[in-house]
């Protein structure tokens, strides 16, 4: 029999605040680190910072679930103050692994089936149709899709579903803003129910399971998740995942007590770093507005030790701090190749909740041992982690229209090459 989801969420909430919050800091060589390889770290970001490539970063390293690095470079603002490593970053993207995680516990659970149809959930996805041809004045036709939308297609990026403002396909650009949907953030009265109902009956791209197509695949588990468990995805969040693993800094919307501590997104103009200017989306998104929409593929702030505490629980098959999410039969799950040529980056493949280094990525260099996984975010964020090893990075920055910086790709390659054991 399942347990009824409020009690669970009860339970675990109410235990895991006892947990320990942080991490060990440790001289790196008692993790089997150089001290003296780890600060070429200092020199990318510090050259990076002198060179206008960047404004600033915050980069840790662990290993063996201990802090062996932790640092912050340059500016968090136009003002040019300084950043600091407890400073909190809108994570974008990385929010998806995050909800790809509820989602499993969730299937752990009983609840669905990941060959389970979407519309048992949400009817309005039943009979999906394929875009034919959009016409000037925004109408389009169809064809009928051949299979309804799994909730593994929804995992892995396969349902055909687009990606709006950011879609590679600017048809789908027109189509989703002229249903209303709401992509990535936003600061208006919305809720991820009403932008998912809406994308309920709008064409997708390819037959379900066809291809990869970046999608808002993830925003529509997000309200999968919302509904299996009659709570709010951020409550579900805080309950489930947050309070368990003692990520005490990770929301959608900044409470007034840490607002201060969100770094602004720069951008460069006449060599000067700028608050970069509102587009389809306002960049004060975390603290201001209704603060109403919860998406499950893009919505989350966090800071780089928060989102540690969440690759370690990987790390550990997992669990963390005697807090188990996860079995690790449903780790392996995650970690496991979900279709052999649909994915376009040869060197990796990607599960459940990550693209992941294959035997051809390892013999790339710089990407860490078979297995690692990876994901980053639109804000230019991004973390990996090397179960092998039993090590991850994260590099945090907060830029959008830059085309110079390198630091995300050699961060990479410098903290493997800083293994010595």
């Amino acid at each position: 029999m399942i347990r009824p989801l409020f009690l669970v969420s009860f339970f675990v909430s109410l235990c895991s605040w006892a947990q320990p919050v942080g991490f060990d800091h440790v001289d790196p060589e008692e993790v089997g680190l150089s001290s003296d390889r780890l600060e070429r770290i200092d020199y990318l970001l510090e050259d990076a910072i002198k060179e206008n490539r960047i404004p600033g970063a915050v980069a840790l390293v662990m290993r063996k679930g201990k802090i062996a690095y932790l640092k912050s470079f340059g500016q968090r603002s136009e003002s040019t103050s300084k950043l600091r490593t407890d400073d909190i970053f809108r994570i974008a993207s990385q929010t998806k692994a995050i909800t790809a995680t509820a989602i499993m516990m969730l299937w752990e659970e009983g609840h669905f089936g990941l060959e389970d149809p979407i519309s048992k959930w949400i009817p309005g996805f039943a009979q999906p149709k394929i875009l034919d041809s959009l016409y000037a004045d925004g109408s389009y036709t169809t064809i009928p899709a051949d299979k309804e939308i799994t909730i593994r297609h929804l995992l892995t990026h396969t349902s055909g579903i687009g990606y709006g403002k950011i879609d590679a396909d600017p048809r789908f650009t027109t189509i989703y803003e002229g249903a209303g949907i709401t992509d990535l953030f936003t600061t208006r009265q919305v809720t991820i129910e009403q932008s998912v109902t809406r994308l309920t009956g709008l064409p997708l791209h390819h037959h379900p399971g066809e291809r990869f197509t970046y999608s808002e695949g993830l925003d529509v588990l997000g309200y999968l998740i919302e509904i299996i468990s009659g709570q709010s995805l951020d409550a579900f969040f805080a309950a489930r995942i947050f309070g368990p693993l003692g990520m005490r800094d990770t929301y959608f919307y900044l409470p007034e007590s840490k607002k201060e501590r969100l770094v602004e997104v720069l951008t460069l103009k006449e060599n000067e770093w700028v608050e970069y200017p509102d587009t389809f989306y306002k960049t004060d998104y975390p603290v201001t507005g209704a603060k109403s929409f919860f998406s499950g593929g893009a919505g989350l702030s966090s800071t780089a030790e928060d989102y540690a505490k969440f690759l370690q629980m990987y790390l550990n098959e997992g669990q963390l701090n005697g807090i188990r999410l996860l079995s690790r039969k449903t780790v392996e799950l995650i970690m496991s190749n979900q279709f052999e040529d649909l994915w376009p980056n040869d060197g990796k493949y990607y599960g459940l909740a990550f693209s992941i280094v294959n035997e051809e990525g390892v013999k790339q260099g710089g990407l860490g041992s078979q297995g690692t996984f990876d994901w980053g975010g639109y804000f230019n964020t991004k973390y990996f982690a090397d179960p092998e090893e039993d090590i991850l990075g994260i590099l945090l920055k907060q830029t959008q229209n830059i085309d110079s910086d390198n630091t995300t790709v050699v961060f990479q390659q410098l903290v493997f090459q800083s293994i010595i054991d």
